[in-house]
């Protein structure tokens, strides 16, 4: 055995019913080899296929399976905060449902955290399924975009797939964020932390939950979750419209002071103020961004509703 320490597995599950029993084997084998203490923690997020019975029926024969439910669909960031907040082991390892985070690579993790690292995180080296020219390119350059403006340096091109430490986990815990980002939260936590490169499979079965929207709203969300830097770009923009604005009025004092004669259209009136307009609004839309998310915190609604529990280690 690699460890005598307990590892907790956990997996998020939403419409992956044709990838559970696949991954199920794959990643108990792969804690068997590494240690005699495990825990696999499933969180069913409200997913409408036949994943509760198949997850019911492996919970049954096996004690090591944990399966938590949510009352509803909640989001994976939600799903992941419920396993890690179920979890008891001395590390604790996040992996997708679709199995395109290898169970094989966790003894890579085992032996980073054992070197003494608290956070290992997997850093997508190529994907073994091309997403195409565009959706790569755009994959690619958003990740290194976030790192510019994230005042927390998060590595690029890794994602919730990592080993945490307990006490990095406890921390993470005990964080108030309701809308959360995992791998922004995991950088801004700090403690040592280090990446193994793999080449990410494509998705085992069934169809992605993904769509360019959803991406775009994610995408929104850690900026917003992450970055001050669109309020210092409207600040910029404000500074820049109001030096234009002083230097135009002094242009045209000066103009209508030299020839008075000279003609006082109003196209340059009205081209002006539908620019200044549609410069507010786009800074009244970054403003409420920022303010929708406070509005959000101040609920202190809970991060997901959980049903029920099958074989509670926590009891």
């Amino acid at each position: 055995m690699l460890t005598d320490k307990m590892l907790s597995a956990v997996v998020i599950c939403y419409k992956d019913e044709l990838n559970i029993r696949a991954l199920y084997e794959r990643l108990s084998a792969a804690l068997r080899s590494l240690t005699e203490r495990y825990e696999i923690i499933y969180v069913n997020d409200a997913s409408p296929d036949g994943s509760a019975a198949i997850l019911r029926e492996l919970s049954d024969r096996d004690p090591h399976l944990t399966v938590v439910h949510h009352s509803r669909n909640f989001g994976a960031q939600a799903a992941f905060t419920s396993g890690m907040l179920q979890a008891i082991g001395d590390a604790v390892i996040l992996l997708d449902g679709d199995l395109q985070d290898p169970p094989e690579l966790i003894e890579a993790f085992v032996r980073k955290w054992q070197e003494g690292y608290e956070v290992v995180y997997g850093v997508r080296r190529r994907r073994e399924k091309s997403l195409g020219k565009i959706n790569e390119w755009l994959y690619h350059s958003f990740y290194r975009f976030f790192h510019h403006l994230s005042y927390v340096k998060a590595p690029v091109d890794a994602g919730e797939f990592s080993l945490m430490d307990h006490v990095v986990v406890e921390w993470m815990n005990a964080l108030p964020e309701r809308d959360r980002l995992i791998r922004g939260l995991r950088a801004w936590v700090g403690f040592r932390q280090t990446g193994v490169e793999y080449v990410r499979p494509e998705r085992y079965a069934g169809v992605s939950t993904n769509s360019f929207l959803k991406n775009l709203r994610w995408a929104r969300k850690a900026i917003i979750s992450f970055s001050y830097a669109p309020l210092e770009w409207v600040s910029t923009i404000a500074g820049c419209l109001l030096l234009l604005s002083l230097a135009g009025v002094v242009f045209y004092a000066g103009y209508f002071f030299l020839y008075p004669g000279a003609p006082r259209g109003l196209t340059t009136v009205y081209v002006l103020v539908l620019f200044l307009g549609s410069v507010q609004l786009l800074s009244l839309s970054v403003i409420a961004e920022y303010v929708g998310r406070i509005f959000e915190e101040t609920k202190q609604r809970p991060r997901a509703i959980v049903r029920d529990v099958w074989n509670n280690h926590r009891r």
